[in-house]
């Protein structure tokens, strides 16, 4: 675990590092602190910390069985989404569970920095699908909900 490089984001898990990586499926900067070593442990863990208004892509955690994604929030306001579905509104506490094969997309609230403990979930024949891009307008219009 990286406690480095805590700040006033990241809870108490840390800001961690820019998520250059994943930075083409993200509008806005979001920081990466792993707390688990691939191959050390059978679950990726790491907290994921989203500056304000920022969010990720629409995306798909595919697997044949078990796999997709837990969300633990751990600091800051922000949303989760799933495709045809009305956004959720998240805030420290708040668990999301994601199932396989569903498309969907979290980040932060416009005036909030927000992060969540993301947890990648053991399956057989696991991949990340990434989509488009959550549109300004579909992003501006949650401010209604």
């Amino acid at each position: 675990m990286n406690n480095e490089n805590k700040t006033e984001h990241g809870g108490m898990f840390g800001l961690g590092e820019p998520n250059t990586g994943f930075a083409k499926y993200f509008i806005g900067n979001s920081y990466l602190n792993p707390l688990t070593k691939p191959g050390e442990s059978p679950i990726f863990i790491a907290n994921v910390t989203f500056e304000p208004a920022c969010r990720n892509n629409w995306h798909i955690h595919h697997a044949s069985t078990g796999g997709g994604q837990i969300l633990i929030c751990v600091d800051g306001e922000g949303w989760y989404q799933e495709e045809g579905k009305e956004a959720r509104s998240l805030k420290p506490g708040d668990v999301v569970v994601i199932p396989a094969n569903v498309k969907h997309w979290h980040g932060a609230k416009k005036d909030n920095w927000f992060s969540h403990l993301a947890f990648e979930v053991p399956g057989e024949e696991t991949s990340n699908e990434w989509c488009e891009p959550v549109s300004d307008e579909e992003y501006n219009n949650l401010d209604r909900i």
